[in-house]
């Protein structure tokens, strides 16, 4: 597993004034991600440099950064006929390899140079995202493919660097790989008790853990 790109964003404005629909009218985000060369300075905020429009569902401590899995690159240009969408499309700050949704779970920790991050969520793709490449059902398709990243909090600060490698440290709840959590989260009216489990998982972002307690009741061990 390889660190293979690192990406920081500023804010920026798109769209059209005065537009009939409101997915052309402006916006503002920090979104688009450029790529840094060189040992970038990560704190329990994110990136040195990244910043963020909307800090009520991005940024703070339990997504302090995105991680994007490269593997996913390719189905995306050939879905789009496209050789422009690498690193970085997809708000992403830390591309990897080697890594997905399926083989990541809650709660591990990964070492990367002298920092330690861990996995506190799937990544829930919003509207601006469908904007940012004018897909309008790209939120449906990044739900239904798995292909939606996740957020890591930091345990330790340090810095990375792009071609570090990624490793596990530790793995405590390898039942809930990161897709399975979204899948579940995102149709907890229908799926009662694997909410319930999935509620009690310690090191899930506080903010799922709340909104799964109110479709599943009391809750129960996360590792059952």
């Amino acid at each position: 597993m390889v660190l293979e790109s690192i990406q920081v964003g500023h804010l920026r404005t798109a769209g059209t004034p005065d537009a009939a629909d409101p997915f052309d009218r402006p916006w503002t985000s920090g979104l688009w991600k450029e790529p840094v060369v060189g040992p970038v300075p990560l704190g329990v905020d994110g990136l040195a440099g990244d910043q963020i429009a909307d800090r009520r569902h991005h940024g703070g401590p339990h997504r302090a950064v995105l991680m994007y899995s490269a593997d996913h690159y390719p189905a995306w240009r050939a879905e789009w006929g496209r050789k422009d969408v690498g690193p970085g499309a997809f708000g992403e700050n830390l591309t990897v390899s080697g890594m997905t949704e399926r083989t990541v779970c809650v709660g591990d920790q990964f070492a990367i140079g002298d920092t330690v991050l861990e996995v506190a969520s799937p990544r829930g793709p919003c509207d601006k995202l469908s904007r940012r490449h004018a897909v309008r059902d790209l939120v449906h398709v990044v739900r239904a493919t798995h292909r939606h990243g996740w957020y890591l909090r930091v345990i330790r600060e340090g810095s990375l660097e792009a071609g570090a490698q990624v490793r596990l440290l530790d793995r405590p709840y390898p039942q809930w790989s990161v897709a399975r959590v979204a899948a579940v989260y995102w149709d907890r009216g229908n799926r009662p008790e694997e909410s319930r489990l999935l509620a009690a998982c310690p090191v899930l972002d506080p903010e799922w853990r709340e909104k799964l307690r109110a479709v599943s009741g009391p809750m129960a061990s996360a590792r059952r």
